[in-house]
């Protein structure tokens, strides 16, 4: 299978994701933890159905020590006892700001709240960040068909 675009050699598309790399640098240097940036990002990639995403943070979040009990569990995250509060507040955050279009009211203020429980103010903002963030590449990822399978850990740099 074959992308219907490469975005790999388009200079538009290497321009465009030089722009959103530097965003995921930022949040990537905040103090959200960074276990939870990945579970975040597979949770996003999951409801998207963005393959090249969800290969791509599962195998990072390995190659960071995740284990693979937690990371099978993240679609079930609500049935899991893997993961603390705060992360389930983020997962919760994570799906609602993502499946927007899903619920007339948007991210609910109980989910706001929960999460605002957990995460001081700039953790919250690189949070928000990053489930913005991870959503523009899984549409870029999915629109154009990006096969998954191939990532490797650290193969971007």
């Amino acid at each position: 299978m074959d992308a219907r675009l490469d975005l790999f050699g388009n200079p538009v598309a290497a321009k465009f994701f030089r722009y959103i790399n530097s965003a995921g640098k930022a949040i990537a240097d905040s103090t959200l933890p960074s276990a939870t940036q990945e579970l975040v990002k597979i949770r996003a990639s999951q409801i998207n159905g963005c393959g090249f995403c969800t290969d791509m943070h599962t195998k990072d979040a390995t190659a960071a020590g995740e284990t693979a009990q937690r990371l099978h569990m993240v679609a079930a995250w609500r049935e899991a006892k893997v993961f603390t509060d705060a992360e389930r507040a983020a997962l919760e955050l994570t799906e609602q700001g993502t499946r927007i279009a899903d619920a007339a009211g948007g991210v609910t203020d109980a989910a706001w709240e929960n999460a605002a429980k957990h995460y001081d103010e700039d953790q919250l903002a690189a949070l928000v960040s990053l489930i913005a963030l991870i959503n523009a590449y899984n549409r870029v990822n999915v629109i154009v068909q990006q096969p998954a399978g191939d990532y490797q850990p650290g193969m971007f740099g």
